[in-house]
């Protein structure tokens, strides 16, 4: 079965074909640095992250583009007035993005290119589309140069808007425009601007407009025909659809797919800054571990819209926790047994028919938690082979969406100070409690036990002796 995908241009699923077999292209709006990511930009970052991983499990081999918009009238706007150089400040806050992907255990870019870096490739398909006749330069000598709207009929493709009804584009002074709908490609230096935000052009000293600085990274680093362009929602219009106007016009046949992910709301609420309820990334990864939040960001669809509420993350944990807890135990039952690391990791069929259907997570999460709930009956039943099975299938669909609590980047950091000082308790008292039970002492033995599951130790007596997790 091949996979399928939402495509938001045609507005169907469709069968996902590659267009060199095996090997894909994404590319994927990344941030435009002006302020602190929030969950939005997060949520964003890991559905693609998701559909990267799925693809390459299938055997691809992906080249994966996110780029970083560091040149913007907000990046310029949020400096003024200070004493940072617009620069900085955007590198400071893109090392916040770079920080908070990395937590979640999101796979960096086959490269990220950055915007300031492509600015050469940017004239080229602006001088492209001056030169057919699809932009022109502004008639008041402001050195802006518009995308001429009227002159593209597919001009609305990809919302399936009709331009006479769209609202006019605010992204630059409307005075030189023949329609107040065409767009900046090209933004002439202003007086108040700083001298480091612009570039000599054939048509004046200026900066790029923001849709242009896509098209030309896009085919930069993955040629004028690429397989998949991601990004929220909320760039369908008018990044997107200005993106697919102007690359197309300029003679690259550009994305073959357009896929988007839903946006989050905080309690119902969309997140804004007037109502003031954003939540920021790094406020939410100290809520609880990263590996939780990844749990949580990643559970629904990706084309669904995400609310977040006082008690996500306790469900998350909560699920996460039953992964974990089965695990733990699988790998101790089998220790020193000839099951010890027998199961083969491969993802049950189930698990992948619905991750084909358009990266159906939801549905996948349930099939891992059916496994899991699988193994732990088949612990209880002694049956070793279906036991190391089932182990062997949960962390492969664990690893594929990331949550894979046995990979070197969510282990628990056992040699910090902290955790050797609880261990060393822990084990003192479970020591007592053992004591306790030789001597036929259990009231004291379930005060020891009682104890520690008031402070949060989840207790579990074995063959082998005591064993305990954090509750």
């Amino acid at each position: 079965m091949s996979m399928r995908l939402y495509d938001s241009k045609a507005q169907a699923l469709r069968d996902f074909l590659p267009i060199v077999p095996g090997k894909v292209g994404i590319y994927v709006c990344g941030p435009t640095v002006q302020s602190s990511p929030h969950i939005g930009h997060l949520r964003s970052a890991l559905v693609y992250d998701q559909l990267r991983r799925w693809l390459s499990y299938r055997g691809n081999d992906v080249t994966f583009i996110r780029n970083v918009t560091d040149i913007d009238d907000k990046i310029l706007l949020n400096a003024k007035g200070t004493t940072e150089q617009w620069w900085a400040l955007a590198y400071r806050f893109e090392l916040e993005f770079t920080a908070g992907y990395q937590r979640l255990g999101i796979l960096a870019p086959t490269y990220e290119p950055r915007a300031t870096a492509s600015v050469q490739e940017m004239q080229d398909i602006i001088g492209r589309l001056v030169g057919n006749g699809h932009a022109y330069p502004a008639a008041d000598d402001s050195g802006d140069v518009y995308f001429d709207t009227r002159s593209w009929p597919a001009y609305g493709e990809l919302t399936r808007q009709n331009p006479d009804n769209m609202e006019a584009a605010t992204d630059a002074d409307p005075r030189g425009k023949r329609d107040a709908r065409d767009f900046a490609l090209w933004k002439g230096h202003k007086a108040d601007e700083p001298a480091t935000s612009a570039w000599a052009s054939p048509w004046g000293s200026g900066r790029p407009g923001w849709h242009i600085e896509c098209s030309a990274m896009a085919a930069r680093y993955l040629g004028p025909h690429f397989d998949i362009h991601g990004g929220g929602l909320d760039l369908r219009f008018p990044h997107h659809e200005n993106e697919l106007a102007q690359s197309t016009a300029a003679g690259d046949a550009f994305a073959n797919f357009w896929v988007h992910n839903g946006l989050v709301n905080t309690e119902g609420q969309k997140m804004s800054k007037s109502l003031g309820n954003s939540v920021y990334a790094a406020e939410l990864l100290d809520q609880a571990r990263a590996i939780v939040v990844r749990y949580y960001l990643g559970a629904a669809h990706y084309r669904s819209t995400l609310d977040f509420h006082g008690g996500s993350l306790a469900e998350a944990e909560a699920a996460l926790e039953r992964i974990e807890s089965f695990l733990d135990r699988a790998d101790r039952r089998l220790a020193d047994t000839r099951f010890a690391g027998s199961g083969v990791e491969i993802v049950p069929d189930d698990f992948a028919t619905a991750m084909d259907d358009d990266l159906a997570v939801p549905q996948a999460l349930g099939v891992l938690h059916d496994t899991v709930r699988a193994g732990n009956a088949a612990l209880d039943a002694e049956d070793l082979h279906a036991a190391a099975a089932a182990r062997g299938q949960v962390l492969a669909m664990s690893e594929v969406l990331g949550i894979n609590p046995l990979s070197p980047g969510w282990a628990v950091a056992t040699d910090e100070p902290a955790m050797v000082a609880l261990t060393a308790l822990v084990e003192r008292l479970l020591d007592d409690r053992e004591t306790a039970r030789q001597s036929r002492d259990y009231a004291a033995a379930d005060r020891i036990r009682d104890e520690l599951v008031a402070a949060g130790i989840t207790i579990e007596d074995t063959p082998s002796g005591a064993h305990w997790s954090f509750d």
